[in-house]
C-alpha cells in the first residue's frame, strides 16, 4: 500500500470525522459471526490510519459499537518517530529501528518506541521535524520525523 492508496472499512458511527487518526486494534470477539467483518477488518493490525472521508450511506447494526457503524475512506497516516540524525533527510527511505533504549521515563520514550511501526518496516521520511539529542537521556543524537510505512 502507498500513502495515497484508499480503503473503504467501517467504523463506529461515533468516531466516522474526516480527520481522525487511529491505530487499528484489530478484531473484537463480537466480530467472529458478523456479515460485515470483512469490511471492518481489512486494516492491518497495529497501524495508523487517518480518516479522509465519510461517505454517505446506511448506518449498519454492530455488536461492538452502539450506534452502529458508517461507511469511511481512510490511508495509512504518517507516524511521528525519531530516527539517528544522519539517517533524517526527506523522501529518504529506510529500515525502521528504533534507539536501543529502556528508559521508560524519558519524555522521548513513546516517539521513539511509536507503536505503529515495527523494528525492520520499511519507512519514507515524509518531513523531518527537529532534533531531540538535547532531550533524550542517552544523549542519542536523534531527530524527530513523520515516517510513512
Amino acid at each position: 500500500m502507498t500513502n495515497n492508496d484508499t480503503i473503504i472499512t467501517l467504523i463506529g458511527s461515533r468516531l466516522a470525522k474526516e480527520g481522525l487518526e487511529f491505530i487499528f486494534e484489530g478484531e473484537s470477539a463480537e466480530c467472529s459471526q458478523c456479515k460485515l467483518k470483512n469490511i471492518c477488518t481489512r486494516l492491518e493490525k497495529g497501524r495508523n490510519y487517518r480518516i479522509t472521508k465519510v461517505r454517505d450511506g446506511v448506518l449498519h447494526d454492530c455488536q461492538v459499537h452502539d450506534v452502529g457503524v458508517l461507511p469511511i475512506e481512510v490511508t495509512k497516516a504518517p507516524v511521528v518517530a525519531t530516527v539517528q540524525s544522519r539517517k533524517a533527510v526527506n523522501s529518504s527511505k529506510l529500515l525502521y529501528e528504533s534507539p536501543k533504549c529502556n528508559e521508560v521515563s524519558c519524555k522521548l520514550y513513546q516517539i521513539c518506541h511509536p507503536k505503529s511501526i515495527k523494528n525492520g518496516d520499511k519507512c519514507t521520511i515524509v518531513e523531518v521535524l527537529k532534533s531531540v539529542e538535547d532531550e533524550c537521556k542517552k544523549g542519542y543524537p536523534l531527530k524527530k520525523v513523520k515516517l510513512q510505512v
